[in-house]
C-alpha cells in the first residue's frame, strides 16, 4: 500500500518554523565590518570588474557554478495537473533539497507564471546570467518539448526537463539489465507503451537510440493506439505512430516481450500479463499506483522482471537516481548543455553500478545479507553511497569527449575523492537506519504517551512502518488527545499502567521486580507500587519480551529514566558501566560524540569501556570508527591528573584491541584539522585520517559540545543513544521536537533487531 501522508502532518511541516523548506546561507565570513566591505560595497567592485573583463571569471568569483535553477510554470505538477505557478512552489523547493542532498548542488526555484511558450522562453532565457543550468519541471506536454527544444539550443548551460529524462535514463539502465538476465536482444524485443505524455515519449526516443526498433513499438494514449490513421496526434506523438492494424492493448500485448507504462494505475490485468512472451519485463511506472501491481504480476507471471516507481518493490524507478549526479558532472566541466551522448552515459555507469558488489551499508538498509544483480536488483538503491562518485564524472567524461565541456578534469581518481567529501554520509545514515527499520518494525513503547508530541511521532512510525507503537498513559487522556489531533492510533495498543484490570499484571511484574532488587532495600510492596509508573511498567515490558524496546523521558529528568532500564534490564554481561552516545550530524559527515549523558567523571576504565562501546555502536552503520580521545593536552604537553588519564585509557584500548583505530590525550582543534595534526603530531596513529569518533574526558565537557554545536546550528543531534544494556531503552532529552522522538524510535527499533 501508498504511505499515507496526513494533511495536518503535511501543512504542519511546511509551516513549522520557518515557512517552506530552504534558506539562503552565507558561504564566506561576514561577521566584522570588513567582511562587509569585502562583501558588498567598496570590495564587491573588485570581483564585478573581473567579470566584465572575463564573462568566465563568474564562475571563479560567484556561486554560478553550483547553482541550478529549478523553473516550472505549474501546468503539470506531479498527479495535481494544472494548479498554477505559485501552488508549484512546494514541489520546486523539494527538487531543490534532493538537489543539495544528493549532489551539493544549490537551488533557487523559479516559478514562472505564464503559459504562453514564448514569453515562458524568454523569461528564463534572461536568467543564464545567474544559473550554472537550468533544470525544467512539471511543465505540461506538448509545451514542455518545445520549451526545451528551444531553450538547449539558445542557452550556454545545461538544460534539461527531468521530468522527461530522468525517467527515460533510470528506465533504460533497468531495460538494459533486465534484457540482459531476460537473454533477449534490444533489436528483437516487441514494445507496449502505455501513455505518450512527456517522460514516455522521452523513454522511448532514448530506448529508439540504444536500439529499440520503431516497428516493434506500439504506443496508447487515452484514445488508443498511437496510428498513422488518427489526425489528431501532435508532432512528438507522431514520431511514435504505428502503421500496424488497429489493436487495443489487450491485444497488443499477447506476446510482448516489454511492457512500459507511465499513464494511470490498474489498467492492466493478471490476463494481459499472462499473454507477454517468455520472461517478460513489465515496467510500470504510474505513480502512486503503478499500471499493475507487482504481486499481481508476480502471481501472473513469476518468471517477470518487473520494476515500479514505488520504493516498496524492488526495482524502483526513481528519478533521483539520475538528475542530481547529471547535473553535477554537467556543472563540475562547465558544459554548455546536456547532450544525448551525456544522457547515455549517466544511463550505462547507472546499469553497470548495479553489476558491482553491493556496499554493506546498503545490504544493511534494506535487510539483505547479499544483494546482487538479478530479476529484484536490476538498478541501483537510493541509498546507495557509490552513485554521485559512479555517475558524475561518466557524465562529465562524455561532456569533455562530445566537445560541450569548457573545463578538463584530468585527475579522475581525485575528481571521486572530490564528490564523496562533498555530502559526508549524515543524511544517508539516517535514510540507511530508517529504511532498515523498516524491513523489520519491532513492538515499541512510547512510555509518555499522555504528551501529544510523543502520539504525533507515534503516528510517524506507524506510519512509515518504522515501528508497531504501543502507548502507555492515562487512557482517558491519551484517547482525547488522540481525538482532538484527529490522529490513526486507535489499533495501537495503549495500557493504562494504573488500570485496576491489569492489577494482576502488575503484581506480576512487582514480583519480578522484588526478586531483582529484594537485596537492594526494595519491598513486595513498594515493588507492586512502583510499576504503577509508566518507566518502570514500560521497562519490564521489554525485560518479559511483551515489548521489543523503549523510548521514554521527554517529560522526565534523565536519572529518572534510566533508573528503572538499569534495575530491571541491566547492563549487558561484559559491559561494566552503560554510556551515552550523540551522532552528531555536519557539513563534513558525521560525527559520534560520547559519553555525554552519563559518567559525569570516568576512571581510566570507564574512558576504555566507553570507547569500546562507541566503535561497537559506530560499526552498526557500516563506518569504521576513527576515535580522538579529547583532553586539554596534546600527547603529554602538559601534565595533569585528567591529561594523564585519557592518556592511560588509550594505552589500554591498545592493548585490548590493537586494530582500533584510536589515539590520544589530544586537543579537538588538533584532532579536528588533518593538516594541524600532522604538522605538529606526525607519530600520530590519525596523521592523514578524518577522525569521526570523539571520547570526552567527562560528562560535562561532552554535554556541552553536543548542546553548543546543535543549538549554533552547526550540527544536527541525533540521541542520546544509550549504549551497553541487554535490551534497548533510549532515552529522550527534554523537550525533544517530533523529529528526534521519531529519530530515536528508529534507532530504538534497529537496536532491537540486532539483540
Amino acid at each position: 500500500m501508498a504511505k499515507k501522508i496526513r494533511k495536518e502532518d503535511a501543512l504542519e511541516y511546511h509551516n513549522v518554523g520557518r515557512p517552506g523548506k530552504i534558506e539562503v546561507i552565507p558561504s564566506t565570513a561576514t561577521k566584522t565590518q570588513r567582511d562587509l566591505s569585502l562583501a558588498y560595497s567598496p570590495g564587491v567592485a573588485f570581483p564585478c570588474l573581473e567579470i566584465a573583463d572575463d564573462p568566465s571569471a563568474v564562475y571563479k568569483y560567484t556561486a554560478k557554478g553550483n547553482l541550478v535553477g529549478v523553473i516550472s510554470n505549474g501546468t503539470a505538477v506531479l498527479g495535481l495537473g494544472d494548479i498554477g505557478a505559485a501552488a508549484s512552489k512546494p514541489v520546486m523547493e523539494g527538487k531543490g533539497i534532493l538537489f543539495k542532498i544528493y549532489a551539493d548542488i544549490d537551488v533557487f526555484d523559479i516559478e514562472v507564471d505564464t503559459k504562453d511558450v514564448e514569453e515562458f522562453i524568454k523569461v528564463v532565457k534572461s536568467l543564464e546570467p545567474t544559473f550554472g543550468g537550468i533544470n525544467l519541471e512539471d511543465i505540461a506536454a506538448p509545451e514542455a518539448f518545445e520549451i526545451e527544444e528551444r531553450l538547449k539550443k539558445e542557452l550556454n548551460i545545461p538544460v534539461m526537463h527531468d521530468d522527461q529524462h530522468g525517467t527515460a535514463i533510470i528506465s533504460a539502465a533497468a531495460l538494459i539489465n533486465a534484457l540482459e538476465l531476460a537473454n533477449k536482444k534490444m533489436e528483437e524485443v516487441k514494445v507496449v507503451v502505455s501513455g505518450a505524455g512527456a517522460a514516455a515519449i522521452s523513454c522511448m526516443k532514448l530506448w529508439l537510440n540504444m536500439g529499440i526498433k520503431k516497428e516493434n513499438v506500439l504506443m496508447f494514449d487515452k484514445d488508443g493506439l498511437v496510428s498513422v490513421r488518427r489526425t489528431d496526434l501532435d508532432p512528438f506523438k507522431q514520431l511514435f505512430a504505428s502503421s500496424n492494424e488497429e489493436v487495443n492493448m489487450a491485444e497488443a500485448m499477447k506476446g510482448a516481450d516489454v511492457f512500459l507504462g507511465l499513464s494511470v494505475g490498474n489498467i492492466v490485468s493478471k490476463e494481459m500479463v499472462k499473454g507477454m512472451a517468455e520472461r517478460p519485463i513489465v515496467f510500470a511506472l504510474a505513480n502512486p499506483n503503478p499500471e499493475i501491481s507487482y504481486p499481481d504480476v508476480m502471481d501472473a507471471r513469476p518468471d517477470a522482471i518487473m520494476a515500479t516507481g514505488r520504493s516498496d518493490y524492488p526495482n524502483q524507478v526513481n528519478n533521483v537516481l539520475g538528475f542530481p549526479y547529471i547535473f553535477r558532472g554537467a556543472l563540475d566541466c562547465r558544459a554548455t548543455g546536456i547532450n544525448e551522448e551525456m544522457k547515455y552515459a549517466a544511463v550505462k555507469a547507472i546499469a553497470a553500478l548495479t553489476k558491482e558488489p553491493v556496499p554493506e551499508i546498503v545490504n544493511l538498509a534494506y535487510q539483505q545479507k547479499n544483494l546482487q544483480f538479478g530479476n529484484e536488483y536490476i538498478i541501483p538503491k537510493p541509498v546507495d553511497p557509490r552513485l554521485l562518485s559512479q555517475i558524475a564524472p561518466a557524465v562529465a567524461k562524455a561532456a569533455m569527449d562530445s566537445g560541450v565541456a569548457q573545463v578538463e578534469i584530468t585527475d579522475w581518481e581525485g575528481y571521486k575523492l572530490e564528490l564523496n567529501k562533498r555530502l559526508g554520509i549524515g543524511n544517508p545514515i539516517q535514510r540507511v537506519m530508517t529504511i532498515k527499520a523498516k524491513q523489520n518494525p519491532k513492538r515499541l513503547i512510547f512510555a509518555e504517551a499522555e504528551n501529544i508530541k510523543i502520539l504525533k511521532a507515534a503516528q510517524i512510525v506507524k506510519e512509515e512502518g518504522i515501528a508497531k507503537p504501543i502507548l502507555l498513559g492515562n487512557r482517558k487522556k491519551i484517547l482525547q488527545l488522540i481525538e482532538e489531533y484527529n490522529l490513526e492510533l486507535s489499533d495501537c495498543r495503549l495500557i493504562d499502567p494504573r488500570d485496576p484490570k491489569i492489577k494482576d499484571k502488575r503484581y506480576a511484574y512487582g514480583e519480578l521486580f522484588y526478586e531483582k532488587r529484594n537485596r537492594k532495600g526494595v519491598t513486595l510492596d513498594a515493588a507492586r507500587k512502583v510499576m504503577r509508573e509508566r518507566n518502570y511498567f514500560g521497562c519490564m515490558m521489554v525485560e518479559t519480551g511483551e515489548a521489543d524496546a523503549l523510548v521514554s523521558g521527554l517529560t522526565r529528568t534523565y536519572p529518572d529514566t534510566i533508573r528503572p532500564a538499569l534495575q530491571i534490564i541491566g547492563k549487558r554481561d561484559e559491559v561494566r558501566k552503560v554510556a551515552g552516545m550523540y551522532i552528531m550530524l555536519t557539513k563534513r559527515g558525521p560525527l559520534f560524540f560520547a559519553d555525554t549523558t552519563v559518567n559525569v567523571n570516568p576512571s581510566e576504565d570507564d574512558l576504555v569501556d566507553i570507547a569500546i562501546l562507541t566503535a561497537q555502536e559506530i560499526r552498526k552503520f557500516n563506518i569504521t570508527p576513527r576515535i580522538a580521545m579529547l583532553s586539554y593536552a596534546n600527547f603529554g604537553s602538559t601534565g595533569g591528573e585528567l591529561s594523564n588519564r585519557v592518556s592511560n585509557a588509550v594505552a589500554k584500548i591498545k592493548e585490548r584491541l590493537p586494530h582500533l583505530i584510536v589515539d590520544g590525550e589530544i586537543q579537538a582543534n588538533i584532532a579536528l584539522n588533518k593538516q594541524l595534526l600532522e604538522q605538529n603530531y606526525p607519530f600520530s596513529e590519525l596523521v592523514g585520517m578524518d577522525v569521526n569518533t570523539l571520547i570526552f574526558p567527562n560528562l560535562s565537557s561532552g554535554n556541552i559540545a553536543y548542546k553548543m554545536l546543535a543549538s549554533l546550528g552547526a550540527a544536527e543531534a541525533i540521541g542520546p543513544v544509550l549504549m551497553g544494556l541487554k535490551k534497548p531503552v533510549h532515552v529522550l532529552q527534554m523537550g525533544s521536537s517530533i523529529r528526534e522522538i521519531v529519530n530515536m524510535a528508529t534507532i530504538a527499533v534497529v537496536d532491537a533487531q540486532s539483540m
